[in-house]
């Protein structure tokens, strides 16, 4: 080969490897983001070595993409609400009850909530409220159509508000995190849907 030929091939900045490396980066990402979600969900502490290392990328790749720790819990936020946003209706057509796919909806919601509280002080950080501001129109909506679903079959009385719901179930992210937190959170499931059956009242 000739020493233009090996030149070319040394500094090759084609579009194609580019594009190449692009998809690799993006690869790298997604995967650094499902790692921490798996992680993150036992312990939002767990060491970002770990990340890396359940990922299958290096300490460098990770944190190109995520300099700090809240930068990845926040990341993987987001892409947990924007995968659960559209599975409303995947949900209600896997359960025979709507209320059965209303509870594991908002079960769902709260896990992946209480990794966003792994934030911190940082949770009222700009970044942070600009993400969870976008997500609250989508999470409204999906309630929405599992409100709907309630409704439609007698479990929820016309009426009430997607968002006052939202802000009723968010017990389910306040409970202690064990199984004296979940046997809790089935009692106050319980209460809201007793009362959720009674047409909303001005007071």
């Amino acid at each position: 080969m000739s020493k233009v030929g090996h030149h070319r091939d040394m500094t090759d900045g084609t579009p194609s490897t580019y594009g190449t490396q692009r998809k690799a980066a993006a690869r790298n990402r997604v995967a650094i983001i499902e790692a921490a979600h798996e992680l993150f969900s036992d312990n939002p502490l767990v060491p970002l070595s770990e990340v890396a290392k359940r990922a299958g990328v290096g300490a460098g790749t990770l944190y190109r993409h995520f300099p700090t720790r809240e930068d990845l819990i926040l990341a993987a936020y987001q892409h947990d609400i924007e995968r659960l946003t559209v599975t409303a209706d995947e949900v209600l057509a896997r359960h025979s009850s709507a209320k059965a796919a209303f509870i594991e909806w908002f079960e769902t919601l709260s896990a992946y909530i209480r990794i966003k509280h792994g934030l911190g002080d940082a949770l009222h950080s700009a970044a942070a409220q600009e993400v969870i501001s976008a997500s609250w129109a989508p999470t409204t909506a999906a309630v929405a159509k599992l409100v709907d679903a309630c409704v439609a079959e007698g479990t929820i009385a016309a009426g009430h508000d997607p968002a006052d719901i939202i802000m009723l179930m968010s017990f389910l992210w306040r409970v202690a995190n064990n199984d004296d937190g979940m046997a809790q959170g089935r009692r106050l499931i319980a209460a809201v849907f007793s009362g959720l059956k009674e047409v909303p009242q001005p007071i």
